[in-house]
Order: structure tokens, then sequence, then C-alpha cells
């Protein structure tokens, strides 16, 4: 039997090994099977000649890379309609690809569908083939598509990841609408700052210090405020982008992105709306997994990985582990204390009556519905801490500037 050297993504980071198969296919399920999405699988022999220098040969004879297209949302969702209507209407899979290929007006779009088409003409199952297409097609689309080719429902499979695909991008939406007005809020407040620090303070030092007198607090923390970011305003702003990047690279890496993810959950405000659209996406994925004929175990270790928080995931993944153990899926919930009361009731009740999917789904509507509420009121409780901040600075300013101002009238009138 050959062997077959990989490199896979799972909950934990990347990894790799080798293992025995039939073929790349059976690896992958293999794979998939123990929780990791196989991003590169080749036979030993030919992972070791790719690796000499100057190696070269037929595509076949190279491991299977990833491609390292971006597609947009938008283009995703498309493409996923598309193809269920293709397939729904008999249309033969290399057919409907190569339909979807010339149509596609973005030439990333273009380029992956070719590869998979590629691929797919080799022999290779769709879902291994979309699968060496990772920037393009997540872990949960790419099980998802196998779960389609197993029970011979890809149509079924394509139009619940178009639903899938379309709830996600809404909430996306809904997020960027409601943090848009604080955010200009908040960059004109900085855009004022930095004008009046530059331009406006320095232009009246001057006169205050004709005075000769002591002057009020407030001046006095106006003008050293504004002296320093004359002096090192370049420093300050070297310090912000070098934060900017620190703090991206740690989020970047698996132990920053899980302790950033466990902060977002208990921050004010948003702390509450970030937690209830994760459950949302946990539900929903969860649901359409069960529905789609995926085994539990499997279907959460696949739901782990599509609930956009590193926090969440790993405690998803334990339930899985205690799943497997043989506990049922409302102890594991219970443990993995992520879970609100009301998803634990409606866990317990599936699970009483055999329909953990359907309630799944209901829980995913309900906090839908919370989170849309919350992004809408979420504006409104902002303003509030705006509004003070704004208050705060413009009084502040007043008694900076203009006290000493008063001040030198009332002495030029005694006079």
């Amino acid at each position: 039997m050959p062997r077959f050297a990989y490199t896979g993504r799972a909950a934990g980071g990347p990894v790799s090994g080798e293992l025995d198969g039939d073929d790349a296919g059976a690896i992958a399920t293999l794979l998939q099977s123990r929780g990791v999405m196989p991003l590169r699988i080749a036979r030993s022999d030919d992972a070791a000649a790719a690796a000499a220098p100057g190696a070269g040969g037929s595509w076949l004879s190279r491991p299977l890379q990833l491609g390292q297209a971006k597609v947009s949302t938008s283009e995703l969702m498309m493409f996923t309609r598309q193809l269920h209507t293709l397939l729904r209407s008999g249309v033969p899979i290399l057919r409907a690809l190569a339909g979807l290929q010339d149509a596609a007006t973005s030439a990333k779009m273009k380029q992956t569908l070719g590869s998979v088409r590629h691929s797919l003409q080799s022999g290779i199952e769709l879902s291994m083939c979309m699968a060496q297409q990772a920037a393009v097609f997540d872990r949960f689309y790419i099980s998802m598509v196998r779960v389609g080719e197993m029970t011979g429902k890809l149509d079924d499979i394509f139009m619940r990841l178009y639903k899938h695909l379309e709830f996600d991008q809404f909430m996306h939406q809904q997020v960027k609408s409601a943090l848009r007005y604080p955010s200009f809020v908040i960059a004109a407040m900085m855009a004022a700052l930095t004008v009046i620090n530059v331009m406006v303070i320095p232009a009246f030092a001057g006169v205050f210090a004709s005075f000769k007198a002591e002057l009020p607090l407030a001046t006095q923390v106006l003008l050293a405020t504004s002296k320093f970011t004359l002096n090192y305003g370049w420093l300050l702003l070297g310090t912000a982008v070098a934060a900017g990047f620190g703090l991206r690279h740690w989020i970047g890496t698996v132990d920053g992105r899980y302790r950033f993810d466990r902060l977002s959950l208990r921050l004010p405000l948003v702390g509450r709306v970030v937690r209830k659209a994760t459950l949302s996406r946990f539900a929903r994925s969860f649901a359409l997994a069960l529905k789609a004929g995926v085994p539990v175990e499997q279907a959460l270790s696949v739901v782990a990985q599509t609930v956009d928080n590193a926090y969440i995931s790993r405690k998803v993944d334990a339930m899985r582990e205690s799943v497997e153990r043989g506990e049922t899926i409302l102890r594991s919930a219970v443990a993995s204390g992520v879970f609100t009361p009301v998803v634990l009731q409606m866990i317990a009740v599936g699970e009483e009556t055999g329909t953990v999917d359907e309630l799944m789904d209901e829980i995913a509507e309900l906090y839908s519905n919370d989170v849309q509420y919350e992004l809408k009121t979420l504006s409104q409780q902002i303003e509030p801490i705006l509004v003070v901040f704004m208050g705060v600075l413009v009084l502040v300013l007043a008694m900076g500037v203009f006290l000493p101002m008063w001040e030198l009238g009332r002495v030029a009138i005694k006079k």
C-alpha cells in the first residue's frame, strides 16, 4: 500500500505526517474523520522529489498545493447558488464548472474554478479538489460538499451552503452598519484633537506667555500636551503603528488568537453581541451538518472550525472529545461553560425528542434576531458615551483657552 505525506490544519494548529492509503482521496477522508483539514497530500516519493533542488515535472507529479486565490463572499455565494441550479437541472458537474468559469467576472474566481476542473478531470473527488483551494473554500464548505458526495445530494448541499453564506454576509453587514457612525465620530474627534494640539494651542501659547502670571491648571495641561505632541508626535505615531502591527502579529498566533477571542466575549457592550453572534453561527452550522447526515462527532469537529472564535472553537472541540467518550451532547455542552441556559434547555429537549437539528435551527434564529436588535441599538448605546466625552473635551478646551482671556480682560478693565 503506498505511503502519503500530508500537511493539514486542525483546531490546535498546523499538523503534518505520513499515512498509508489506497489514494489521496482515502487519505483525505481519514484526515477529515480525525478533525484535520488536508492542505497538501502527496506520495512520499513524490514529496521527496518535489523538495529536491530543480525538481520539476508535470502537475501530477507534484504535491497538491493550496490555491492562493481570494474570492469575495458575494462571488462565492453566486457560484454556490448557480452550481445548485445547474446540478438540480441535471447538468454534469464538469460542464457546470466550465460554464461557471466562463461566466465568472473575477480573474481569481476563473483561476480557482479552472484549478478545480483540472483536478476533477484527473479523477480526484470534488471535495478534495476544493480542499486544494482552501483560500476560497473553508473547512465547513469542503466538509459539506463531501457529505453531498457521500449521500448523492450535492444540489441540496449547495443550496444549504448558499443560505449559510447569505446569513454570514448579512451578519457582517449588520456589524459594519452598526459601527459606522461611532467610528466616524471617533475619527472626527481624533482629527480635531490633532488640529487643536498642533495648530490652535501653539497660536495661543505666545499670548499666554505674555501674561506673566500663573496660568490655570487646564491651560497648563493644554500647553504641556501641545508641546509634547509637537516635539514627540512622530514618536507617538511610530509607537501607534508598531503597536498595531504587534497586536496583529499576536492575534495571528494560536495563543494570541485564543486570548483575544476570549477577551472579546468579556468586553462591555459588544461582548454579549459577539457571544450571541457566535452561538448563532454555531447553532446554524451544527443544524446544517446534522440535517445533511453528518455524525454528531464529525459535525462538532467541523463546526469547531466555523464559529470564528478560537475560544469557543476550542470548547466545541472539547465537546467533540467528550461525546466520543460516550457523554451526551447536553453534558458536554454544560461542561464547556460557554452556552446560555436557553441553549442548554433546547439541547436537552432535542436529545430527548431526537430533534436536535430542528431545535438548533430555532436557536440560530432566536440569537440571529437578538443580534440584529443589539446591533441596531448599539449606536444608541454608544452615543451617550461619545456625547459625554465630547462634552468633557469642549469643557477642558473652553477652560484652558478662554479662562486666561477672561482674566486678562478683567485686569484690563480694572486698569
